[in-house]
């Protein structure tokens, strides 16, 4: 898979790449955070068109997410996104997008710098440069895709286009998977009240039920398969949910730093992810997943991020993506949060996220960068009266996530 950054000028133009020995393209769009199942069915579709038609696929992966770049902008009287902009909001990094996207055989991505001049070009302007200087042949979008300027390009509209010139088809897929749901317009993160993975609150309703709690959380229609769907599900600890959708256990990244002892002093040491964490952390509470080792982090890890922070400037391109190399994976406890029973005087501390590896073995991981997968929400967090009742329950924490996690090893 070859890569290309390309960064637009002030207008919102960029100097698109020509695809090689005059082939043709299959083309498609997005974000595609979270790589979810929907994105996956896209992607997917788009590889095996491109080899019916002999063609070359590619996708157009914007970053930041055009969500993201807009609400920075509102808040930053237009401007666009930084160099060093950290999205909290986002299911994972561009990179970690970039190897998922190459597990479904795209040949080529354009990640191009998503900004305001960018989000002003019209749909018709900017499919026809994807006719005219990319090649494409066929455009393949999910089932409620939009583009361009202030949404304009829906699928009728992209259809009647594709029809009145007939340079282009539009293939659909129909990427809703399980279907809708109802999803609050507004919310916030809501931490469990008690053990257990949560369940869905709109399971086993009838119709009159499902009305009455739509309208009480004033909620919208969305599709099952969606990265906003899973942040909704992370937002309320329903990780193994969230793991339905995306195909595969939510994780977070960082390189481990050292906190204040507190765990090892308990028998129970940590890794603790130093900020910023790349991916969306879930809602407060202790968790059951893994912990995945990726060596420490170095020379490796910083022409990672040269080159995509850096290279789009040039239009520099690379070819494939380096993967990472697993080292080694832990079962663990995970807990996300303040430090309950430690807190200084009231003051408010620092929400963090640390993990205790199941084993017996020493380990020092100060300085790697690790990998947190979330399989499964064991208990909300509380304070405990001493350290010693902390740390029973810490050890009891530890069997259930061993647990939870080799019973997942079995089944697969």
């Amino acid at each position: 898979m070859t890569i290309d950054w390309l960064i637009p000028d002030t207008k919102g133009a960029v100097q698109w790449p020509a695809l090689p020995d005059g082939k043709k393209g299959v083309l498609t769009i997005g974000a595609f955070d979270g790589m979810h199942r929907g994105h996956q069915a896209v992607l997917e579709r788009a590889v095996e068109k491109a080899h019916e038609l002999g063609a070359i696929s590619v996708a157009i992966l914007l970053d930041p997410r055009p969500a993201a770049a807009h609400a920075y902008a509102q808040q930053h009287d237009g401007a666009d996104t930084p160099d060093d902009f950290h999205d909290p909001d986002a299911l994972m990094p561009v990179d970690r997008r970039l190897e998922l996207i190459e597990r479904t055989g795209i040949d080529r991505v354009f990640v191009v710098r998503y900004t305001m001049a960018f989000a002003a070009v019209s749909y018709i302007s900017f499919l026809g440069q994807m006719v005219g200087k990319v090649g494409m042949r066929t455009l393949v979008l999910g089932s409620d895709a939009r583009m361009g300027a202030k949404q304009a390009g829906d699928l009728k509209a992209i259809r009647n286009l594709a029809l009145a010139t007939g340079v282009f088809e539009l293939d659909v897929v129909d990427n809703a998977g399980p279907g809708a749901t109802r999803l609050p317009f507004q919310w916030t993160p809501q931490a469990p009240t008690e053990a257990g993975e949560p369940h869905d609150p709109l399971e086993g309703m009838n119709k009159a039920e499902r009305r009455t709690w739509s309208k009480r959380h004033h909620a919208r229609e969305a599709r099952v398969w969606s990265s906003s769907n899973v942040r909704y599900l992370l937002g309320n600890g329903r990780v193994h949910d969230a793991a339905e959708v995306l195909g595969r256990p939510h994780a977070v990244e960082g390189t481990v730093v050292h906190g204040e002892q507190r765990g090892r002093t308990l028998g129970f040491p940590t890794a603790n992810l130093g900020n910023p964490v790349d991916g969306y952390v879930p809602v407060d509470g202790v968790y059951a997943g893994w912990l995945v080792d990726f060596g420490e982090a170095g020379q490796a890890e910083a022409e990672a991020g040269a080159g995509a922070d850096g290279a789009g400037a040039a239009a520099a391109h690379a070819d494939g993506v380096t993967p990472r190399q697993e080292i080694r994976r832990w079962p663990a406890a995970i807990s996300i949060g303040t430090k309950e029973t430690f807190d200084r005087d009231g003051a408010p501390a620092d929400r963090v996220v640390e993990a205790y590896a199941c084993t017996d073995e020493e380990l020092d991981l100060y300085g790697h960068r690790m990998c947190v997968e979330f399989c499964g929400f064991l208990r909300p967090q509380q304070r405990f009266d001493s350290a010693a009742a902390l740390a029973a329950q810490l050890a009891t924490d530890a069997r259930s996530a061993a647990a939870l996690a080799d019973g997942q090893e079995s089944a697969e």
